[in-house]
C-alpha cells in the first residue's frame, strides 16, 4: 500500500496534506505556527481524531520553541475543532510535559509514534474479524489519511488484505463532503481492495438483503459510558445494523475514549459552514439548512470496541 501520510515532521518543519484537494491532488503545505495549524485542523485540511490530535501535538511543540504562550496557543487549538477528543488529549498532554520541563519536540515525536503503533494494533486484533467472503461496510474516513499509519477502522481491512484474506467493503459516500468517495474509497483502490461506493441511504436496503456481515466505523469520541460521537450518519447506520442483526463496531485508540464525559448527551455537536450542503445546489430563497459535524451512537447499539489492547465489550475493559 503506498499512502501519502497525511503528517509529515522533517528536519523541524510540520507538513500537512491537503484533504480538500484530495483525489484530484496531492499537495502538502508547510505549517509555520501553531495558528497554521489550527486553521488547518478547522478547515479539514487535515481530519480525523488521531490526526488532528498528531498535528496539534506538533503546533504546542512549534509555539514552545517559538517561545510562544503555551495557555493561549492551547486554547486556540482547542476551539478548532472541540468535538475531536483527541485534539484536547494532545494539547494537555503537551502542557503536561511543558510543566515537567520536558522538550516538547520529543513528546511531539512520542505522540506521532505511538499513534503509528496503536494503528498496526487496533489492526491486528481487528483482523480477526473479517472472514473469508466476508462483506463489510464503513462510514466516513477512519482510514490511512485519519491517522499516522492504516488507520482505525481500515486498519483491519489492511492487516487482513496483507493475510490474503479475500473480503469486500462498501463505501458508504458521507455527505456532505464525501470523506467516503473521495478519501476511503482512493484509499482503498491504492491498496488494492476489493469495495464498492454506496450512497449513505443504501446501507439499510443492502442489510435487508443480506449483503452485509459486518459494519465498523471510527469514532471521533467516545464517552464514558461507551456512546460514540461519529461523523453524522453513523448513528442512523447503527440502527439499520441493529434492526437487521448486523454487528456493529467501533475502531478507536483508547486516547479517542473521554472518561471525563459522562454520556454522547454532554458532548457539544459542531456545526459547519451551510456551504458544505449548499456548494453547487441552487440557492433556494428562505430555505434553513443545517450541518451538524456528528452525531451520537448509543452504546447498546455498538456490538464492540476495537481497541489497541483488543476487541473488548464495553470500553471500560479497554
Amino acid at each position: 500500500m503506498t499512502l501519502p501520510a497525511p503528517i509529515r515532521w522533517r528536519d523541524g518543519r510540520l507538513w500537512l496534506l491537503d484533504q480538500r484537494r484530495l483525489p484530484d491532488e496531492v499537495f502538502y503545505e508547510e505549517q509555520l505556527n501553531a495558528r497554521d495549524v489550527a486553521r488547518a485542523i478547522r478547515d479539514l485540511h487535515v481530519r480525523g481524531a488521531p490526526a488532528i490530535g498528531v498535528a496539534a501535538a506538533y503546533a504546542m511543540a512549534m509555539a514552545w520553541r517559538n517561545g510562544d504562550d503555551l495557555v493561549q496557543t492551547a486554547g486556540e487549538l482547542r476551539l478548532a475543532r472541540p468535538t475531536a477528543v483527541n485534539l484536547e488529549w494532545a494539547v494537555d498532554r503537551l502542557l503536561h510535559a511543558a510543566s515537567r520541563g520536558a522538550d516538547l519536540m520529543e513528546e511531539a515525536r512520542a505522540v506521532h509514534d505511538e499513534d503509528r503503533a496503536m494503528c498496526e494494533a487496533i489492526g491486528r486484533h481487528g483482523a480477526e474479524l473479517i472472514k473469508p467472503g466476508s462483506n463489510l461496510l464503513t462510514h466516513c474516513n477512519a482510514g490511512a489519511l485519519a491517522v499516522s499509519h492504516l488507520g482505525t477502522a481500515t486498519a483491519p481491512m489492511y492487516v487482513a488484505h496483507e493475510a490474503g484474506v479475500r473480503f469486500h467493503v462498501y463505501v458508504d459516500e458521507t455527505r456532505p463532503v464525501l470523506q467516503g468517495s473521495r478519501l476511503t474509497s482512493w484509499e482503498l483502490a491504492r491498496a488494492g481492495i476489493d469495495h464498492t461506493l454506496i450512497c449513505d441511504s443504501v446501507a439499510a436496503h443492502l442489510m435487508a438483503e443480506d449483503a452485509v456481515d459486518l459494519v465498523i466505523v471510527g469514532a471521533d469520541r467516545v464517552t464514558a459510558n461507551g456512546d460514540t460521537v461519529n461523523k453524522i450518519g453513523t448513528r442512523a447506520l447503527a440502527i439499520v445494523a441493529q434492526y437487521h442483526g448486523v454487528p456493529f463496531y467501533v475502531a478507536c485508540p483508547s486516547s479517542t475514549v473521554d472518561s471525563t464525559t459522562a454520556t454522547g448527551a454532554d458532548v457539544a455537536i459542531e456545526e459547519r459552514p451551510v456551504a458544505e450542503v449548499t456548494e453547487g445546489i441552487p440557492a433556494v430563497l428562505g430555505v434553513k439548512v443545517r450541518n451538524p459535524a456528528f452525531d451520537v451512537t448509543p452504546a447498546e447499539l455498538v456490538t464492540a470496541y476495537v481497541t489497541e489492547h483488543g476487541v473488548v465489550k464495553n470500553i471500560g475493559d479497554g
